[in-house]
């Protein structure tokens, strides 16, 4: 009989945990995976921007990327009811200094969808330069110069018991301005939010990155993002 060979005290017969190496390595491929499939669609399709939260619900869900023309950047051609990518800097977002580095790194992400700036909003334009845009009617709905809005991007019935936004409130909207919501009233910061703070929530219309025009990941969410006019008593607006 044959002595049987000495066991090494640090194998194990069953499965071993992987160590750290092992660990970075997998977070590793991860990482580059998901830059992979970001590269891929920005070649694919173009700029590409994570949405990061629920504001835009039901429109845009968290984790959706979606595609940015960016020929409407500085707000040309921008009309009532679309949706943006907005530099919300010393508007939506305090102003906050970035390193030049830092800049880079951040917008590069973005636009490729890796991840989100904290400064950059998407919305969708709900008034523009001389329009009055205030909450709300006695039916709920919110009033556009005066004429009840009609919104069927927010995905539900607006009532007065369930109006179209909280609170009361008035924009009178000067040039170079904009009023931006989000789909998601409950859960938006946007112009609302701001009514007190120096500029009292008008967004620079110049502060447009582009609008979305189609939602590209995930693949069971691929499809087109209507601007949908806002229609105030059956007309619908163009913007000026």
């Amino acid at each position: 009989m044959h002595a049987s060979e000495p066991r090494d005290p640090r194998r194990s017969r069953g499965s071993v945990a992987p160590g750290p190496r092992r660990w970075w390595a997998a977070a590793g491929l991860t990482v580059a995976a998901a830059v992979v499939a970001a590269a891929l669609l920005r070649v694919l399709t173009g700029p590409v921007y994570l949405i990061p939260s629920g504001s835009m619900e039901p429109t845009l869900l968290p984790g959706d990327r979606v595609h940015v023309d960016t020929s409407a950047a500085g707000g040309a051609g921008l009309a009532r009811g679309d949706v943006v990518v907005v530099d919300g800097s010393g508007s939506l977002a305090p102003y906050r200094p970035r390193s030049e580095l830092t800049a880079a790194l951040e917008d590069v992400a973005a636009s490729w969808g890796l991840g989100g700036r904290e400064d950059v909003f998407v919305k969708r334009v709900l008034a523009l330069p001389g329009d009055t845009l205030a909450c709300c009617a006695d039916d709920g709905r919110l009033l556009l110069d005066g004429r009840p809005l009609d919104e069927p991007w927010l995905g539900r019935a607006v009532t007065a018991a369930a109006p179209a936004s909280a609170g009361r409130w008035e924009f009178a909207v000067p040039e170079g301005r904009m009023v931006l919501l989000g789909d998601n009233r409950a859960a938006s910061r946007d112009s609302r939010d701001l009514l007190g703070a120096p500029g009292g929530g008008l967004v620079p219309v110049d502060s447009v990155l582009g609008s979305v025009d189609a939602v590209v990941w995930p693949l069971d969410r691929r499809g087109p993002v209507p601007a949908g006019a806002a229609d105030t008593a059956g007309e619908a607006h163009a913007g000026r």
